[in-house]
């Protein structure tokens, strides 16, 4: 039986060709074929680079038939690249399925690291980028969106978006919506020419493509809520009942009542023994 070849996740320039290894270059001209999410896209990047390849169309709609292809190829000992439009494949694309098969039967899988638009917006962003979180694109469906940017509403980390031009104004708009008016950072166009960064408030984001249309793929950088805010909505919610009814809610989860005093002093940022007093516990 032949030697499985190799998945190679290749990545490519997000706008400037030159920002593309010397490494992928090489890889790319040296496997049996490259799989691309878009064959038409990936053409150019091949023919500026003078790279003579067999191509293949990889992508959401065809990708369980042509992924069943190309671990069959890998499995018979050809070597794969695998490319998306632009930046790393497996973000916010089917590369991850393609992985998944390739491990599942038992294909080396390697990547070719370059540029991801999501780690060059946030660094460029002005918001905080020791913590973060990766939501890609939003759902389509309006509810499904709404549900999802609810359930980020306590993030405190910034929060990163992937978002079309078409529909750039009305997730805006469902984000001020849910999450207020937080910073945002819109960047388009990012390692080309007319590179761009819109610092602002959501507010001011939704007034500014009210009057213009967007042009370009976005990634939005917004900022996540301050954890001072979680802990006084927190304390606020508390306040909201007796010290009783508190130590009740605990007990009747199952907690003892020497457990739940506990819990109770935690959550208000008070002493034991206040709670304790108050309840009058036997």
């Amino acid at each position: 039986m032949s030697e499985k070849g190799k998945l190679y996740l290749v990545a490519t320039p997000i706008g400037n060709l030159e920002d593309i290894t010397f490494r992928a270059i090489r890889t790319l001209k040296e496997v049996d074929l490259i799989a691309a999410e878009d064959t038409r896209q990936t053409v150019k990047l091949l023919n500026h680079f003078e790279i003579k390849k067999t191509l293949l169309s990889y992508y959401e709609h065809n990708k369980i038939e042509k992924g069943n292809y190309l671990i069959g190829q890998l499995l018979e000992g050809k070597n794969i690249a695998l490319v998306s439009d632009a930046g790393s494949p497996g973000i916010s694309d089917p590369g991850e399925d393609l992985v998944r098969l390739a491990i599942e039967n038992d294909i080396d899988v390697t990547m070719i690291p370059g540029a991801v638009a999501a780690i060059t917006g946030l660094v460029i962003s002005g918001l905080p980028t020791g913590r973060f979180v990766f939501e890609g694109f939003l759902p389509m469906n309006k509810r499904a969106r709404k549900e999802r940017i609810l359930s980020l509403k306590n993030e405190v980390r910034t929060i990163i978006f992937y978002e079309a031009p078409h529909k750039l104004y009305y997730t805006l708009k469902d984000l001020y919506e849910v999450l207020g008016d937080r910073q945002i950072a819109m960047a388009r166009e990012l390692t080309k020419k007319f590179e761009e960064v819109i610092r602002c408030n959501l507010s001011a984001a939704i007034e500014l493509y009210g009057n213009e249309s967007p042009r370009g793929e976005y990634v939005l950088m917004v900022e996540g809520i301050s954890e001072q805010i979680i802990e006084d909505e927190e304390k606020r919610k508390w306040d909201e009942i007796s010290l009783e009814e508190h130590v009740d809610m605990y007990v009747n989860q199952g907690m003892s009542k020497k457990e739940a005093i506990k819990k109770v002093a935690e959550d208000r940022g008070i002493s034991k023994r206040d709670v304790y007093n108050s309840v009058m516990v036997d």
